[in-house]
């Protein structure tokens, strides 16, 4: 169940005032829905991965809570912020496998979920996709936030615009964009063979 947009921006307001049992309240009202969404993310990986939902949520929430309180805004504001720990996360642990293994299995997630590709499973090294992603934040820095926001966040148009204070169809084109662009940089080439 995906807390309330109210609740979530009460909690954070309520804790950011000093109100320390909002913070608990908080924790247990989006810790569902992270895990969820790390959940979606890791299940796109190759099997027998490492990284568990519940371990990238609570390294996420650590990182999220280091240096004091955050000023949060609201929901979205919240989970935009989770999604960027989140792919730090998935980039470092995706470093950390190919210097254990030296040239192994890289650790492989999926685009798809209608957000990222809606034509079907696209499997990419989640190193090459962070270089595009960096790539694209270069070329069009709120298109490939607008990607980040969806794929690593969960996070809908509504929520999107709302985050980048654009239009619904800002956020429309932008994400086709950002789609489109990362395809042809992700999907394999069959002449390089």
């Amino acid at each position: 169940m995906e807390p309330s947009r109210e609740n979530v921006t009460r909690l954070l307001q309520a804790w950011q005032q000093g109100d320390d049992q909002a913070m608990d309240q908080l924790s247990e009202l989006v810790y569902q829905q992270l895990r969820l969404i790390a959940q979606r993310r890791l299940s796109k990986e190759r099997g027998g991965h490492t990284l568990q939902p519940t371990a990238l949520v609570n390294e996420a929430y650590v990182r999220m809570l280091e240096g004091g309180q955050m000023p949060w805004r609201d929901r979205a504001h919240f989970f935009a912020t989770a999604s960027l720990h989140m792919r730090a996360i998935l980039v470092d642990h995706a470093r950390s496998r190919l210097a254990q293994k030296r040239g192994g299995d890289p650790l492989q997630v999926t685009f798809q979920e209608g957000q990222v590709a809606a034509d079907g499973m696209h499997e990419v090294d989640f190193l090459l996709l962070d270089e595009a992603m960096s790539d694209l934040a270069r070329l069009d820095g709120r298109a490939a936030r607008m990607i980040e926001l969806s794929y690593f966040s969960g996070l809908g148009r509504e929520e999107i615009a709302c985050v980048l204070s654009v239009s619904l169809p800002t956020v429309d084109r932008g994400l086709r964009f950002a789609r489109a662009w990362l395809r042809s940089r992700l999907e394999p080439d069959p002449d390089r063979s």
